[in-house]
């Protein structure tokens, strides 16, 4: 059974004022300014007291579990209900005239939480599906807010499989890591550029309203395809990797889609060791596993660490190195880990394409050098044809390795760490800008031409992990689909789903 917080307060660490003229540079990755909403740089900037504002004890739960929820509000009484979000809506759960009360904000709820009280507890139920879900304030409940606009709740969870459930043949785990750096409720998140005065956190909290958009914009079309093409998943969050054991036994798949930027050692120690004993792992994703981050001890293990840049201030920094705990990019050679070995592809071998100013004319598809590889098996492609350009599938940040040509076609090189069996079936172009050369450590390439890279190897014992190397993937899954992105998405969840 899950506990609530105490209400203990607790003392954020002193945070580092980035000077504007980094931020001209962008502080390394800061360029993902545009996927937040300005209505989110602006809370950052004006904080301003919530009118409706929630978030709950945890953001995975599994029958038994007790979800509880924290809100602070104007409104004496509202009404909640919870729906499963899939191919479509379905309402489980509703209940009429909870009380509500407003609540003070502490300064570093940014990195420690709010710390509110509980408003409401429920047991989930044994009947409730694993699926992607939120909980929300009914149209009733709504108010109108200080600039007009209709206000109400709305939270995401995840409800794994039940152990009594026959598990699906694939796990979907949402990247919530990426989700708590990005969120600037509060004040501050582990970036600059959306952090009132630029006072970028090393410490961000689960407890604090969360804020959505990297599965509005990636995951969400990828769940709504898969539902629709009669695929059944069960789900997870990124930290359930670490702290469920043996939860990826159950599973022949598991999946990663869109921006799963942000994992500790133990999640990758966790889907490293299925692979290598013959579980497979499908990359649908992009800017995979660029920062290491620790989740460290506080009273409900809600905390997530990442000194990104200012690595030298971790407490765990050596000069001396290895590091292998240091919370910065999992390619720094003080960690000496870079995510190619697990992913078959990193984002110091790719870069940007359509955004960062890299591109910005590019075709945002990718071009084809295997059409016979049974990943692309129905797709009709010959070699050098182009595809999911109408959607723009190569975008945002890509993932890609060294390589070689021969005879026409790319192989990887394996000096990077990718491994040498990796089969590159697809490239894009991506680059890296000249603000790059400005950045926190020697190894960085400068203004390096690179390429988004979908492939795949085979562990020695015999797991396959797939990649697409791009975030944006799954624009090519919206409705109507991509024709070729559709066909190799489902060729490659056949496949791996089906091995035993």
């Amino acid at each position: 059974m899950t506990k609530t917080r105490n209400a203990r307060h607790h003392h954020a660490r002193p945070v580092r004022k980035v000077r504007n003229s980094d931020l001209t540079r962008r502080t390394f990755l800061g360029t993902t300014a545009g996927a937040l909403t300005a209505a989110s740089f602006a809370r950052a900037e004006e904080p301003a007291r919530p009118e409706y504002s929630g978030y709950l004890n945890q953001m995975s739960f599994q029958a038994g579990d007790v979800l509880t929820l924290h809100v602070s509000t104007d409104v004496a009484r509202f009404d909640v209900a919870i729906d499963r979000v899939g191919v479509e809506r379905k309402e489980v759960w509703s209940q009429s005239g909870v009380h509500g009360r407003k609540h003070a904000t502490p300064d570093d709820a940014s990195a420690h939480g709010c710390r509110w009280p509980v408003t409401l507890e429920i047991k989930i139920p044994v009947d409730w599906p694993s699926g992607y879900y939120e909980l929300r304030t009914t149209p009733d409940s709504w108010f109108v807010n200080e600039k007009g606009k209709p206000q109400g709740l709305l939270i995401y969870f995840v409800v794994r499989a039940a152990e009594s459930h026959r598990p699906a043949k694939m796990l979907f785990q949402l990247s919530t890591n990426t989700m708590a750096a990005y969120n600037n409720w509060g004040g501050h998140s582990l970036y600059a550029y959306n952090s009132r005065n630029q006072e970028q956190n090393r410490r961000v909290s689960f407890h604090r309203p969360p804020q959505g958009f990297i599965t509005q914009r990636w995951e969400l079309p990828f769940i709504r395809w898969a539902e629709t093409n009669g695929f059944q998943l069960d789900y997870a969050v990124n930290n359930d990797l670490e702290t469920v054991p043996g939860l990826l036994d159950r599973y022949p798949l598991m999946l990663s889609v869109g921006h799963d930027e942000y994992w500790s050692a133990p999640m990758r120690d966790v889907v490293e060791a299925y692979a290598a004993r013959g579980g497979n792992v499908a990359f649908f994703s992009g800017n995979v596993c660029c920062w290491q981050v620790r989740r460290e001890a506080s009273p409900s293990a809600d905390e997530l660490v990442c000194y990104k840049e200012f690595f030298r201030d971790d407490p765990t920094y050596r000069a001396d190195g290895p590091n292998p705990t240091l919370s910065t990019i999992w390619s720094h050679h003080l960690i000496g880990r870079p995510e190619n070995k697990l992913t078959g592809v990193g984002l110091l071998g790719g870069g940007f394409h359509l955004s960062h100013g890299q591109y910005m004319d590019g075709s945002g598809a990718f071009t084809t050098h295997r059409p016979e590889h049974w990943a692309l098996a129905g797709t009709n492609l010959k070699p050098g044809d182009p595809f999911g350009g109408a959607q723009s599938v190569v975008g945002y940040e890509c993932d890609g390795c060294e390589f070689e040509t021969r005879d026409g076609l790319p192989f990887a090189t394996g000096r990077d760490g990718t491994p040498k069996n990796f089969e590159i079936l697809a490239t894009a172009p991506a680059k890296w800008g000249n603000e790059s050369t400005l950045l926190f450590y020697d190894r960085w390439p400068k203004d390096q031409h690179g390429a988004a890279c979908l492939g795949l190897y085979t562990t020695p014992g015999n797991g396959t992990v797939f990649t697409v190397g791009t975030t944006d993937w799954s624009h090519g899954l919206r409705t109507p689909a991509d024709p070729v992105v559709d066909r190799i998405t489902k060729n490659v969840l056949n496949r791996l789903s089906s091995a035993t």
